[in-house]
Order: C-alpha cells, then structure tokens, then sequence
C-alpha cells in the first residue's frame, strides 16, 4: 500500500471513529441503568425496577389475579403487595384494570398464561403507560421488570450502571401513552 493510500485509509478510520463517537456522546437519548427507581401512578409507590432485554413485555409482582367480566368487557382485579423503596413501608392495594390481552410464556417450567394490563409508571421524569403481565414475583428480588418495549421507549440501557435516574413525577410530568404495536 502506498504511503498515500495509507492516508487515506488513516483518514476514513479517523473520520470514522469521530462520527461513532459523536454519536454515542449524543445528549439527546437517556440513558438507564439495568436496574432503575421507578414510581407506579397514581399509588406514586417507588420500587426497584431491573430493565431486562431478554423480556419483551414488562413484568409486575401481582396477588390473587383474576378475572371477571364488567360491562361486557374482560377485567383483571389483582392486589399488590410492594415495598415503598423510600419509606421502607409494604403497600398493599386492590386493583381493577381492564385486560389488554393474554400473554403465553414458554419457558424449562412449561407453559403459562399471564394477563395484561396497561399501568401507568414513572421511570426518570416521564410517567409511562405500558403493558404489564402480572405474576406473583414475591419469590423474585426485582417486584418489576421492564421489558424491550418498555426499554425502547425509556431510551438506551448501559448494563455497567444503576440508579442513573430517580423517579421524579410532579403533576406536570411528560406523559407517553402506550400505542399498541403489530402483535399487541
């Protein structure tokens, strides 16, 4: 190779290398750690939410699910049970939400059937309405797990770091409504 050619070379990679780092120091898009503080709405309980990319949809630790029929609709009334991760206090609280769908997981332990339902959860400065399957988690460390398309929405994952953000919510909080998708 010639000595030119080298250069030019030289010059590409440079040039290269200074677009791929401008665009990972690019501001713009937030970025979370694997496990972050997050705030459900309107119970404004904090817990410790672990970002998983392995999961697709989101994941929240739910007692005594079931379901039943309201105005002709499918319902899901289930109870939480979660520790405030500011105040140290177990919250318990009854809900009622109507089903956005069935969920199939396949997994060593075979074939299970979760609800979903759409949740409202702040994670930064920005509350988020997302599908959640609900689960009895208590046996797990993490009462929340927030899948890819809850990730895709937050912004990029660095699974180095956690806690980057705290969940802080006020009533003029940014608010994303969940718009459903191909396979929802």
């Amino acid at each position: 190779m010639t000595s030119s050619a080298k250069r030019v070379v030289a010059g590409l990679a440079a040039g290269w290398l200074l677009s791929a780092g401008a665009a990972l120091a690019d501001n713009a898009t937030p970025v979370f750690g694997w496990v972050e503080k997050a705030e459900l709405k309107p119970w404004d309980i904090k817990v410790k939410a672990k970002l998983d990319s392995g999961a697709l949809t989101s994941s929240i630790d739910a007692r005594d699910i079931e379901t039943f029929q309201k105005d002709d609709e499918d319902w899901v009334r289930f109870r939480f049970e979660l520790e405030d991760e500011d105040s140290g206090d177990t919250v318990t609280e009854e809900v009622e939400r109507p089903l956005y769908r069935t969920l199939t997981v396949r997994g060593a332990g075979g074939r299970d059937e979760r609800p979903v339902v759409l949740l409202n959860l702040c994670v930064g400065d920005t509350v988020y309405e997302e599908q959640f399957s609900l689960r009895d988690r208590g046996e797990m460390f993490y009462p929340v797990l927030l899948g890819r398309r809850t990730i895709g929405h937050l912004g990029h994952l660095d699974v180095s770091k956690t806690f980057i953000h705290d969940a802080e919510c006020g009533e003029n909080a940014e608010f994303v409504e969940h718009e459903p998708e191909e396979d929802d």
